[in-house]
């Protein structure tokens, strides 16, 4: 699907289709149809992209080729066109957290996008630019005002999800002290476990996203004036400031996950532990019982203690005994 989007008159014009081109070869028209500042691809088809290229005169990369993990297949320049790809986080409001390559062309009158997903950035910008033109007056100023977008997003996401983990924690952490039944404790715990791995998710995903974006910002801020232009440099270095400062957060962040996974998860190794070492008390208290009981169980004809008038009674108190005496030597040590 193309969506294009042009100011006319101060007002945002936005369409669902480009003017058709004269094919190759044919006489050129008198008045060649003005290219759109923004040419957004949404799961192009082969035609749509053919007629794209037919306008800016390169090719697009193909879905194969965006997803190349090579810096020079990431970011490149053909002539005057500049060629950049990058991962983007999408789906946490649907909770279905997924990263999707887009790549970004920009020549000296346009900008094309080609995606395969649907960042929520890309859908409040357009609403922004749709509402105040002047956001969308160049293509570069368009791109930069995507990536504003993208990164305050992201700083979004990454204060809830350190609000979430924080709660997280304490409810970790007050579980793990209070005397509630074990079935009800073990329910947070595992809670907890579920949220630390999508907080780790999303933190991991974030991180990719930035690292992108860092990578195409130092890629444009050593270019020339020719598609950036010069009063929107300094926009790219506060850009680089903002992602900056954000990737230290997010590792922050990821290193907090990481930490409370492993509280939680040593949590959980106590409880089991105590019902191990539960189990492992019952099992020596009964032992020695079970031995007097098995000895006296024996069929043999010749067993003086069964003759005996107070052999049941003493061999009853000798279980006693032998299963309070181990009990008496837990207590003692401190292992109960």
């Amino acid at each position: 699907m193309i969506t294009t989007y042009k100011v006319e008159a101060g007002q945002m014009r936005v369409g669902d289709a480009i003017v058709s081109l004269p094919p190759p070869g044919a006489a050129p028209t008198s008045t060649p149809p003005a290219a759109p500042i923004w040419i957004d691809l949404l799961q192009p088809s082969l035609q749509e992209e053919r007629l794209v290229e037919q306008l800016i005169g390169v090719e697009v990369p193909t879905r194969e080729e965006m997803q190349e993990i090579e810096a020079s297949s990431r970011l490149y320049r053909e002539g005057e066109v500049l060629f950049m790809t990058a991962p983007f986080l999408f789906g946490i409001d649907t909770g279905e957290v997924g990263s999707t390559p887009i790549t970004f062309v920009l020549t000296t009158s346009s900008l094309v996008t080609i995606r395969y997903a649907t960042p929520k950035a890309f859908g409040v910008f357009a609403a922004r630019a749709a509402k105040n033109p002047s956001l969308a007056a160049t293509p570069d100023g368009v791109m930069l005002g995507l990536f504003e977008q993208v990164v305050d997003r992201l700083a979004d996401i990454l204060e809830r999800v350190g609000a979430d983990m924080d709660r997280t924690s304490q409810a970790a952490f007050k579980a793990a002290k209070s005397h509630d039944r074990a079935t009800r404790k073990d329910e947070t715990l595992k809670d907890a476990l579920i949220a630390l791995g999508q907080v780790g998710e999303i933190t991991s995903r974030t991180s990719d996203t930035l690292l992108g974006l860092s990578r195409i910002l130092a890629f444009i801020a050593a270019e020339k004036d020719t598609c950036i232009r010069k009063e929107n440099k300094n926009r790219v270095k506060t850009l680089a400031r903002d992602v900056r400062s954000l990737m230290e957060h997010g590792k922050f962040l990821n290193e907090k996950a990481t930490f409370l996974l492993d509280a939680v998860l040593g949590i959980i190794n106590i409880e089991q532990n105590a019902i191990i070492k539960t189990f492992s008390v019952v099992a020596v208290i009964f032992m020695p019982p079970t031995l007097v009981a098995s000895i006296y169980g024996m069929n043999f004809q010749f067993m003086p203690e069964l003759g005996w008038t107070l052999g049941y009674p003493v061999a009853i108190a000798l279980m006693i005994a032998s299963a309070v005496a181990p009990l008496w030597y837990f207590k003692r040590k401190g292992w109960l």
